[in-house]
C-alpha cells in the first residue's frame, strides 16, 4: 500500500481530448520521511509513521525533537500514522520515493474540511425556511418545533440544530490520478479535495 502526506495547493481544470471540461486539484505531495515503524512485537499492531512539512526548532517540544532525532529527521511539522499489512519493509529514516504514484491511478484523500462558523439548521442541514408571508412572523430560517410531548419530556440526542459548521475530517474516494511530476513532487488529481488552499492532506493509493 502506498501513502503519502501533502499539501492542497488550490483548484483548476483542465480539458479532454474531447473538449469536456475537468476539473482537478493540485497537491504537493511529499517528500515524507519515516519516523517511526510499529510492529506487533513491539506496538500490537503493524504501521508507519510518517512526517511532512519543514519546521523550526522552536515550534516543536524537546519530546518531540527527540522523537524526530531517532530517524535522523530535521523538525517536521506534521505526524501522521499509516496501518499497514507488514511494517518490516520500511526503515527509520528512509524517505518515501515520489514515483510511486501514477498518471490513472486512483486514491483517496482525507483532510479537515474549511470551517464555516456558527450557522443555522437552513445552510448546515439544508432546512426549508418556512413561508416569507401569510401569518409567518420573526420566524424566518428557524428550525421549528424541536421538543417532544409530555413523554419523554426532553429534547432528543442527534437533533439537527444550530452549531459549528465544517473544521471536520472528511474523506474523498477514487480520485483519479491526472498527472504526476515526480521531480517537483507535485499531483493533480480530478475533483476536489477537502480543506482549503495550504491544508495538510493524507492520500492513500487505492489497492
Amino acid at each position: 500500500m502506498s501513502f503519502t502526506l501533502g499539501k492542497k495547493l488550490g483548484m483548476t481544470r483542465l480539458f479532454d481530448k474531447n473538449g469536456n471540461h475537468v476539473p482537478a486539484t493540485l497537491i504537493q505531495f511529499g517528500p515524507c520521511r519515516v519516523t517511526q515503524v510499529k510492529t506487533k512485537d513491539t506496538d500490537g499492531y503493524e504501521a508507519v509513521q510518517v512526517g511532512f512539512g519543514l519546521t523550526k526548532d522552536k515550534s516543536l517540544s524537546k519530546p518531540e525533537l527527540g522523537h524526530l532525532r531517532k530517524s535522523g529527521s530535521d523538525p517536521l511539522r506534521f505526524l501522521c500514522e499509516f496501518r499497514v499489512k507488514d511494517a518490516s519493509s520500511y526503515k527509520l529514516g528512509d524517505v518515501l520515493p515520489a514515483d510511486r504514484f501514477k498518471e490513472g491511478q486512483m486514491v483517496t484523500v482525507s483532510g479537515v474540511s474549511k470551517g464555516r462558523g456558527f450557522a443555522g439548521v437552513i445552510k448546515r442541514h439544508g432546512f426549508s425556511s418556512p413561508n416569507a408571508s401569510h401569518g409567518t412572523h420573526e420566524y424566518h430560517r428557524h428550525p421549528g418545533a424541536v421538543g417532544a410531548h409530555t413523554d419523554p419530556g426532553r429534547l432528543w440526542k442527534g437533533l439537527r440544530l444550530p452549531g459549528h459548521m465544517g473544521a471536520a475530517r472528511v474523506t474523498v474516494k477514487n480520485l483519479d490520478i491526472i498527472k504526476v511530476d515526480p521531480e517537483q513532487n507535485l499531483m493533480l488529481v480530478r475533483g476536489a479535495v477537502p480543506g482549503a488552499r495550504n491544508s495538510l492532506v493524507e492520500i492513500v493509493l487505492n489497492p
